[in-house]
């Protein structure tokens, strides 16, 4: 049973005959820009695992890039979207009230830790679209033009979050970016600059925010700062709670929004729900949320959740649209969320980090290419530096390491503003016994690729 099996590549080469023929086809339909590393063309899916079109079959860490938190083709999510399938496909919400949308919003607002006691919820399709969003509804309220986001950060592909997003290989070629985005500094501690002793790495972050204010929008014209609680495309690299409390106060202190981008830390990655439940632990609260990916495992659905007085700020026909909160993708996401709730898949998320993270620290100490190793839950970084004492990166090696991986069966997906970080992004569902064989070909693939 594929859901149970473990990596097998059965094919001289890869990709294998049928895959390669499928592949030389994809060059000839589909545009190059979106590029593809992995010699994969997939079969069917279960839980961890991939099957691919000659019959190789595949462990899955990369997981849809945290889309598929419960695994590939979860019976239960199949089911429910059949059962919807059989009722209608398509409700426009402006048009017509389905069920499955309120539900949602209420089951959303009851587990989402944003401030406030009363909470609304309404849904797009992307994260880039919950992202934007959420920018407009903070404008709404606060009246303000401008926002801040910060180095490292990605928050997507559409005209105005690419200029969110910090990597702007992601802009090439796209002209004149959207204005009244500036960019303060992420604390990548790792990273600090030469010679800053921790104790005054808070302080030299927190001065890089209201630098802003000085230097290129006044507080009083901030609508939002938009955090990540734990950067993906950066680097895997978590917001520590001490700047996040500053953050948050200064935030508060001029009446600034604090948006919480849990796109792909969101639903029991991190383990909790939501990353910023962290937050909410240590005593702070953003002001709103803006997820998507695990959502509804793989339906294309994202969520936008803040309190009551922020939404209803918001003009009427501003936000929405047409396949906003399908009926399919909502009945996808409450099983979704059910089964994540019933199998305490947020405690499987914190056994397995803790299984990953003691793995990659014993790699740290074998080996000089590993350099750093972070994150929370089951969202682990490791970073790897061409040496320890220098951080100098090593994205040469790092992108071996992934081709070594998938040679032998697993697939790895790099990320980092320099590109030398390994994400671990596997489904939850993943088994001790799938998880120990991977371990195992990812410290192979090391070892090959350091030499």
């Amino acid at each position: 049973m594929l859901r149970t099996d473990l990596p097998e590549i059965i094919t001289e080469t890869l990709p294998g005959p049928k895959a390669a023929e499928v592949i030389k086809r994809r060059e000839k339909a589909v545009p190059s820009a979106i590029r593809c590393a992995y010699p994969v063309v997939i079969d069917k899916g279960e839980g961890a695992m991939i099957q691919d079109v000659d019959g190789n079959k595949f462990l899955d860490w990369i997981g849809g890039v945290g889309v598929l938190n419960i695994g590939f083709s979860q019976p239960e999510v199949v089911e429910a979207v059949k059962t919807q399938a059989d009722k209608y496909f398509h409700g426009m919400f402006n048009v017509v009230t389905h069920e499955g949308y309120v539900a949602l919003a209420e089951k959303l607002a009851s587990i989402a830790p944003v401030k406030g006691d009363e909470k609304k919820v309404f849904f797009a399709n992307s994260g880039a679209e919950a992202d934007e969003n959420a920018v407009k509804v903070a404008k709404s309220f606060t009246k303000r033009p401008n926002i801040i986001v910060f180095s490292g950060a990605f928050h997507g592909r559409t005209h105005y979050t690419m200029a969110m997003t910090s990597k702007k290989a992601y802009a090439k070629g796209m002209g004149e970016l959207a204005n009244g985005v500036f960019r303060a500094q992420f604390p990548y501690y790792y990273r600090n600059l030469e010679g800053m002793p921790q104790e005054a790495a808070l302080d030299y972050y927190m001065n890089s925010l209201t630098d802003v204010f000085e230097q290129c929008a006044a507080a009083d014209t901030i609508a939002a700062v938009v955090v990540e609680p734990l950067q993906g495309e950066g680097g895997f690299i978590p917001a520590p709670i001490e700047w996040v409390k500053a953050v948050r106060k200064l935030c508060d202190d001029h009446g600034i929004l604090l948006i919480a981008d849990e796109v792909q830390s969101g639903f029991c990655r991190t383990g909790r729900i939501f990353a910023s439940v962290y937050w909410q632990e240590a005593g702070v609260q953003p002001d709103i949320i803006a997820t998507a990916k695990s959502i509804a495992a793989g339906v294309p659905l994202s969520a936008i959740i803040a309190r009551s007085e922020i939404m209803e700020a918001v003009a009427p026909g501003t936000i929405g649209g047409t396949y906003c909160g399908n009926p399919l993708a909502c009945a996808a996401a409450l099983k979704t969320i059910e089964i994540m709730e019933r199998d305490d898949l947020a405690g499987r998320s914190c056994e397995i980090g803790e299984k990953v993270v003691a793995r990659y620290n014993e790699l740290k100490e074998k080996y000089e290419c590993v350099g750093d190793v972070r994150g929370l839950g089951g969202m682990v970084g490791i970073e790897f530096v061409k040496d320890k004492k220098t951080k100098e990166p090593a994205p040469e090696l790092t992108s071996a390491v992934i081709t070594e991986c998938w040679k032998r069966g697993l697939l790895v997906e790099g990320a980092g503003t320099y590109n030398n970080v390994i994400r671990f992004l596997a489904p939850l569902v993943i088994t001790d016994e799938q998880l120990a064989a991977g371990l195992g070909i990812f410290e192979a693939a090391v070892e090959a690729a350091s030499k």
